[in-house]
C-alpha cells in the first residue's frame, strides 16, 4: 500500500485522492484494505462511514476535483483518520436539529467517534476523529457507554458549547457513576462492594482482550 509506515504498534498510511464521487468508494475500499492488513478489521464499518463523510465533504464544501489526502494511524486502541484539503474554512458543530444541509454529517462523525476536531495546517486545514479498536466485547461495552452518557442529562448541551467531545464524556462519567452509587445506596447495596465487582469484570475482559 502506497504511503504505509509502520513502527511497533503504531501504523499509518497515506492516501492522496481526487475529491469527486466516484473516487469515493475507491477510498473506502482502501481504507478497508489497510484495515484489514494491520489486522483491525473491527473498525472497518465506522472508518468507512468516516471516510465516506470526511470526503464527501470535502467534495461538497471545497469543491469537486479538488486535492485531499486521507491518513489512517493506529496507535494503540485508538485509529485516527485524518481528511486534508486545501481549504482553510473549518467545519462548525451547530444545533442537531437544524436544516438538513446544516453539518449533520458532521453530527455523525462525533456520535460515533471517541474524539475529533478540525486544526488548520501550512496548505488548507485537517478533520479528523478517533475511532476505539478494543475487541468486539469491548466494543459492545463502550457503545453501550456511549448511549448511556449521551442520554445522561446535561451531555448534549456541554458537547454544543465547543468543548471536546472526550472531556464532556469524562466529566459525564464521574457525575454517572455518583448517581449509580446513591441508587445502589438507597437500595440497601454497599456501593464499596458494587465498584468491587465492577473492577473484577473490568480486569476478566482486560485479560482476555
Amino acid at each position: 500500500m502506497p504511503g504505509t509506515d509502520a513502527t511497533g504498534r503504531e501504523r499509518r498510511c497515506v492516501l492522496p485522492f481526487e475529491a469527486v464521487p466516484s473516487e469515493v468508494r475507491l477510498l473506502r475500499r482502501a481504507a478497508v484494505a489497510q484495515l484489514t492488513q494491520w489486522g483491525v478489521a473491527v473498525a472497518c464499518d465506522e472508518a468507512q462511514l468516516v471516510v465516506t463523510e470526511l470526503a464527501t465533504n470535502v467534495i461538497k464544501h471545497v469543491g469537486e476535483g479538488a486535492s485531499a489526502t486521507l491518513i489512517l494511524e493506529w496507535k494503540d486502541r485508538r485509529l485516527r483518520v485524518e481528511m486534508h484539503d486545501k481549504s482553510g474554512s473549518l467545519p462548525i458543530l451547530r444545533a442537531a436539529d437544524c436544516d438538513a444541509e446544516c453539518g449533520r454529517g458532521l453530527h455523525m462523525l462525533v456520535a460515533m467517534s471517541l474524539d475529533w476536531g478540525a486544526m488548520t495546517t501550512a496548505v488548507g486545514k485537517a478533520v479528523w476523529c478517533e475511532i476505539g479498536l478494543g475487541s468486539e466485547g469491548m466494543c459492545r461495552r463502550v457503545d453501550r457507554a456511549v448511549l448511556a452518557l449521551e442520554a445522561y442529562q446535561g451531555f448534549r448541551g456541554t458537547v454544543l458549547e465547543g468543548r471536546p467531545r472526550e472531556a464532556a464524556l469524562a466529566e459525564s462519567v464521574i457525575e454517572l457513576i455518583a448517581d449509580l452509587l446513591h441508587w445502589t445506596s438507597g437500595r440497601g447495596l454497599a456501593p464499596d462492594d458494587v465498584l468491587d465487582q465492577a473492577q473484577m469484570h473490568y480486569e476478566a475482559e482486560e485479560e482476555a482482550a
